[in-house]
């Protein structure tokens, strides 16, 4: 089980997949990279890019990413995923939290995503580490529409794993924490 850390939902736990397919970002690291978006002045405005944000959590494995930014003010988040039963078990953590209004989850590869409707302004991007999906899957996520001009994005990547940010990005910031690093961007506007 995994607890949001903070937010309307604190403390509350979701379910979490069986098994080393999905690699959940540790309690620590969520809270800190979530108080970084909540005081971060990264809007035009200087304002923080959670409250009120289209969220996309690509990659999505537990949904512990945008099921905390809807829990600490984000409008809508689409969870991404390839695996069913992956997309099953956010669905239901989604219904029990009473968040299923406020998102939708798709099932879909992040390299090869289906048009987006609506272009998010915070995108989460945790691929399975040294996998060398980050930088594809966020050119194919930006080409099919969802990646908004100045969006938020950030990429979870291990330690030691390099991260060269597709054409129209730019890195703003980077934190490491134990075997995980933390590197947001910015879609041009």
């Amino acid at each position: 089980m995994l607890r949001i850390v903070g937010g309307r939902h604190r403390g509350r736990a979701i379910a979490a997949p069986e098994g080393q397919a999905t690699r959940p970002t540790s309690s620590r690291a969520r809270e800190s990279l979530f108080n970084i978006l909540a005081h971060a002045p990264w809007r035009p405005d200087g304002t923080s890019p959670l409250v009120e944000a289209r969220v996309l959590d690509a990659f999505a494995g537990t949904g512990a990413l945008g099921i905390e930014a809807l829990s600490r003010g984000a409008a809508h988040a689409t969870f991404l995923d390839s695996e069913p039963s992956v997309v099953k078990l956010i669905g239901e953590n989604l219904r029990k939290l009473g968040e299923a209004g406020n998102a939708k989850v798709v099932r879909a590869d992040a390299t090869r995503p289906p048009p987006g409707r609506e272009p998010c302004d915070l995108v989460f991007l945790d691929p399975p580490y040294r996998s060398g999906l980050a930088a594809p899957a966020l050119a194919a996520l930006d080409a099919a529409g969802w990646v908004a001009p100045g969006a938020i994005v950030t990429v979870e990547l291990a330690y030691n794993e390099d991260l060269v940010p597709p054409a129209g990005f730019e890195a703003i910031d980077e934190r490491r924490y134990g075997a995980a690093r933390l590197q947001i961007l910015r879609r041009a506007p």
